[in-house]
């Protein structure tokens, strides 16, 4: 017979709860000018000075006629006219994707500091946060040092940002962020044998990157400076561990985004008061093909071949958009016949799609790094995030969600091949993470939780190299 409890042990496990209750209070975040103060200040030869990379959209834009991207108070080019849409968009021709060049460059990382902004989903306040916690560590931000939006005195050599045009290729930039790390060595080795006139430095670099930031990190930490062969695989070499020593990668989509095709597809509107961007100036941009999610990590009856331009040509999708036709004529003035158009938006999303194929497969090839180089990852589980897509009669809308950050799912920022359907109760990636942390945060929350802000300042100043 089942027994019911009695009023005295309700009466206990009620004087109980109470009294746990009473126990319980609201936590504060931590001091940590107190934890870190001395670590902050020490500046001995064995610490390594800090590269930020932002992420996709995180670095402003400029052209000889002004501001393409990062004037939100306006000013910026109206992806909604013509000469604004040639401007945003990256250029298309007869040529491969690297020798493509406009008159577009990038003049800084967006912050909080030099910009106003008015709340849009992006993830240019990530970068704001991220200087925020490396201030707390005594990372003095070079750029704004010399800019005089902080005092630094004489010290804000060790902390640089790489601002990037976001729009090209992720390997081209990987070379760029070669040459930039290659310049600030021998800025900061300067720096110390002032100091230390009888030392003899070799400088190597710490780097903390958001989102596809941490894209660009990887490729260069794998493979340096190199560009994909004619064909096949580069051969993992690390040749840009010689230069870096950690990497800390923030809600970065290592495997991919849903969103990359669903805006490829269905462009981006990130606010009433901004212009549209339209699918077709999306999709002239290499980056974004290689920021989509591999097809066999998508549920049985959900995949679809994102790498070949039939498909694309097929649906109607991003250059092939039909209700994009007049903004194909903006983007190829010069081109006045229909058919001719088409061919160049062809070979132009052919040549996107090859690169981005074999960019995910050399990226996902396992290896591990050499001894006295890690990566750590800090990412979102949390919100409902996109996971599987249908493709039903051509159009791509979403058809279940997965834990992420709202942009990237925690099985993609692991890098997680259980997702290709053979489950083991470990994780299995390529990657070989030193260590990973879970925040309950947004994309855009990560970076500022104090929870980032104490392991990432402790990963930097105090864990053992």
């Amino acid at each position: 017979m089942k027994k019911t409890p009695s009023v005295c042990s309700l009466g206990v496990l009620a004087f109980l709860l109470m009294t746990l209750a009473g126990c319980t209070s609201t936590l504060e975040p931590p001091d940590l000018g107190a934890i870190y103060n001395r670590a902050a200040r020490y500046h001995g030869l064995d610490r390594n000075p800090v590269i930020v990379i932002p992420g996709i959209l995180g670095s402003r834009l400029v052209d000889n006629d002004g501001v393409v991207w990062g004037a939100f108070g306006g000013g910026a080019a109206n992806p909604e006219r013509p000469e604004g849409a040639r401007r945003v968009a990256h250029p298309m021709g007869n040529k491969p994707l690297r020798q493509l060049k406009d008159g577009v460059v990038s003049d800084g990382a967006l912050d909080r500091l030099r910009l106003k902004f008015f709340g849009l989903p992006i993830s240019l306040n990530a970068y704001a946060e991220i200087l925020g916690a490396l201030g707390a560590g005594g990372y003095r931000d070079e750029g704004l040092g010399i800019a005089g939006a902080i005092d630094y005195g004489t010290d804000h050599f060790t902390c640089f940002q790489f601002a990037y045009d976001w729009r090209r290729d992720n390997i081209e930039n990987a070379r760029l962020l070669h040459e930039f790390i290659l310049d600030k060595k021998k800025f900061v080795e300067g720096k110390l044998k002032e100091l230390n006139p009888n030392s003899d430095p070799n400088v190597r670099f710490d780097i903390i990157a958001h989102s596809m930031g941490g894209l660009v990190t990887r490729w260069y930490m794998r493979y340096g400076a190199a560009d994909l062969p004619a064909r096949g695989l580069p051969k993992v070499t690390w040749a840009g561990c010689e230069f870096v020593e950690r990497a800390v990668l923030i809600g970065t989509p290592n495997a991919g985004s849903a969103d990359a095709l669903l805006q490829l597809v269905n462009g981006i509107e990130f606010s009433r008061i901004l212009p549209e961007y339209r699918p077709a100036v999306l999709a002239t941009m290499p980056s974004i093909y290689q920021l989509m999610h591999r097809p066999r990590h998508q549920p049985e009856g959900s995949r679809i071949d994102v790498y070949d331009v039939a498909v694309w040509e097929k649906n109607g999708w991003g250059l092939f958009d039909p209700n994009d036709a007049e903004v194909l004529k903006w983007l190829l003035p010069k081109q006045t016949d229909g058919d001719a158009r088409r061919g160049t938006a062809r070979a132009h999303v052919t040549k996107c799609l090859d690169r981005t194929r074999r960019f995910h497969q050399a990226l996902d090839h396992p290896a591990r790094p050499p001894e006295g180089t890690s990566l750590s990852l800090f990412a979102g589980d949390a919100v409902a995030t996109v996971h599987a897509l249908d493709f039903t009669n051509g159009k791509v809308t979403i058809k279940d969600s997965a834990p992420g950050d709202g942009s990237v799912l925690r099985t993609s920022a692991l890098m997680d091949e259980r997702e290709d359907g053979k489950w083991v109760p470990h994780l299995r990636s390529p990657i070989h993470w030193h260590r990973v942390h879970f925040l309950f945060e947004d994309h855009l929350g990560l970076t500022k939780s104090p929870v980032f802000t104490d392991n990432v300042l402790y990963l930097l100043l105090e864990e053992p190299r």
